[in-house]
């Protein structure tokens, strides 16, 4: 359900651009404007939803350890942790970020058509998540993952070379099914690693040490592509195949933490 969040955000960010670009006819500055609007949820946020009982429980029981002393013993997890949101976020933004350029550069599409299987790669991302990460409460976070990342390889000729507006429409929904089933598990494997001192800390910066490690990964896609005489569709699919086998690799070598129990001291 958390990881949803992020492709209903997409969808409607989908929707936002169809109406800045298209019907209103402004640019990005406009589109800007209306990133920041969903910020003011914060406000919200911090005046009525509550604190969690074990962060509760933890400040009431005294002073609280520094990260340093919380993280002793577990400098190899976050290591792992670090390296395996590196390959889930070379995942995700190797296959959004550049999809909406591939589609207006290489096919030449208009704003409207572009919307519409943006629209559709966010369905599939929503199903994906909801899916893989409940069949991943019953078959195990890691084996969850594997299964998700490898089924994007026969996904991805469909997705980059479909030849047709229906067949680039079901690749765009099949992939991100997958690769958003992937990150379904996310939320939860990242909490159940991590010691129940620095569950708020950790998980998140260990997911920000690996976004920073991909945060190259549009600029490499765009580099390659001029390479290639602007060919995203060579790249993407190369990149999407490469880093789907490495992130099914570095789950495979990874703890499985599935039914781990907050608030209870665990080895």
């Amino acid at each position: 359900m958390l990881q949803s969040g992020y492709p209903c955000g997409y969808f409607l960010g989908a929707i936002a651009y169809w109406v800045v670009f298209d019907v209103l006819g402004l640019g990005w500055r406009a589109m800007f404007v209306v990133g920041v609007l969903p910020a003011l949820l914060v406000l919200y946020l911090r005046s009525k939803v509550p604190e969690s009982p074990v962060w509760q429980a933890g400040q009431a029981s005294g002073p609280r350890r520094s990260l340093r002393e919380s993280m002793r013993g577990h400098w190899k997890r976050l290591l792992y942790m670090m390296l395996l949101m590196m390959a889930f976020n070379m995942f995700s933004h190797g296959s959004q970020d550049m999809y909406p350029t591939f589609l207006k550069s290489q096919l030449h599409l208009q704003v409207g058509t572009v919307t519409v299987l943006t629209m559709l790669l966010n369905a599939g991302a929503i199903v994906g998540g909801l899916s893989f990460g409940a069949w991943s409460e019953r078959i195990g976070r890691r084996r969850a993952m594997i299964v998700a990342a490898l089924l994007a390889l026969p996904c991805i000729p469909l997705w980059t070379h479909g030849g047709s507006l229906v067949l680039l429409g079901l690749g765009a929904f099949l992939i991100q099914v997958m690769v958003q089933g992937a990150w379904g598990v996310v939320p939860a494997y990242l909490n159940e690693l991590s010691p129940d001192d620095v569950r708020g800390t950790l998980p998140g910066f260990a997911y920000q040490l690996g976004n920073l490690l991909a945060a190259s990964t549009a600029t490499a896609q765009s580099w390659l592509a001029d390479r290639s005489g602007g060919n995203y569709a060579l790249v993407m699919a190369a990149w999407m195949a490469a880093v789907a086998v490495m992130l099914a690799l570095l789950a495979w070598l990874g703890p499985e933490v599935r039914g781990a129990h907050f608030g209870r001291l665990r080895s």
